[in-house]
């Protein structure tokens, strides 16, 4: 079974320099949703933005090269990849021939696509961009826009999730808002080693309270729960508590062993985000 328990978070690791797709581990997000009352197709779309900062391969002459790599994995896929594993196969790369960039990108490309859609009935692809020591420079540092829940000067008592804490103006007019916090804080399912990230929640419907939101997301910080799993939860929490005509919520968490995970969700159809790194990242 493809359970976190199963993978080698937590273990110590044979670290492979020649090229396994072996070492990619999925793990159904099934069972996770199925905890957030999610059964059938998801009220959300979105995608996983990855960026992998430790990428290497050696051309045909030996020559060692290294890249920025972008992933997109959509939430459509059935599987999540566990992150140590997903080190661990782009590890495998750092002494393995290959021609060129465009063929590890194909190569990346493939066993990233079989692995998060391993086990659907009709599989489709996953977005993968190579930036080359060239465009390095063109990489910019961003926050994530809207208005900061972090000003709020407010008491947190509440450190695993605490949905009630999520309450909404409903006898007042509709508002739209883009609301931010550099708060989030949640733990890695499996060892329990902190997940540090910020978050942004766009909507439309009736006014959330700040304060209570602002607390909801300080309440994750003892939670044992993957990236994407936070994202979704919080998604599902706010739809249901808050009733928004429309909801996206996108977190940008630090990187932990030169990757970063930035999951995105949105209750319609939106552009993804440019999948563009913070300060803290």
């Amino acid at each position: 079974m493809t359970i976190p328990e199963h993978s080698q978070l937590g273990k110590a690791s044979a670290y492979a320099d020649q090229y396994d797709a072996s070492l990619l581990f999925p793990i159904p997000r099934a069972g996770k949703r199925a905890e957030i009352g999610v059964t059938g197709a998801p009220p959300f779309l979105g995608a996983d933005l990855w960026t992998a900062f430790e990428l290497s391969w050696l051309n045909r002459r030996g020559k060692p090269q290294v890249a920025l790599a972008h992933f997109t994995v959509p939430c459509e896929t059935p599987n999540i990849i566990e992150s140590k594993s997903f080190k661990l196969y782009l590890n495998s790369f750092n002494n393995t021939l290959f021609t060129d960039a465009a063929e590890v990108q194909a190569r990346l490309r493939a066993d990233i696509g079989e692995a998060a859609w391993r086990g659907a009935p009709q599989a489709a692809s996953v977005g993968v961009k190579l930036l080359l020591p060239e465009m390095f420079d063109r990489e910019p540092v961003h926050e994530l826009d809207g208005l900061s829940l972090d000003r709020l000067d407010v008491e947190c008592t509440h450190y695993t999730p605490a949905p009630e804490l999520l309450t909404a103006a409903f006898d007042e007019q509709p508002v739209s808002e883009v609301l931010t916090s550099n708060l989030l804080k949640s733990n890695c399912l499996v060892t329990g080693q902190p997940d540090w990230g910020s978050v942004q929640i766009s909507y439309s419907g009736p006014q959330i309270n700040q304060e209570g939101l602002l607390q909801y997301l300080v309440s994750f910080r003892k939670h044992n729960e993957f990236h994407e799993q936070c994202v979704e939860r919080i998604f599902m929490d706010v739809w249901a508590r808050c009733k928004p005509a429309k909801l996206a919520v996108y977190a940008r968490y630090t990187r932990r062993g030169g990757l970063d995970i930035n999951p995105f969700r949105t209750s319609h159809p939106l552009a993804l985000p440019a999948n563009i790194r913070t300060a803290r990242q």
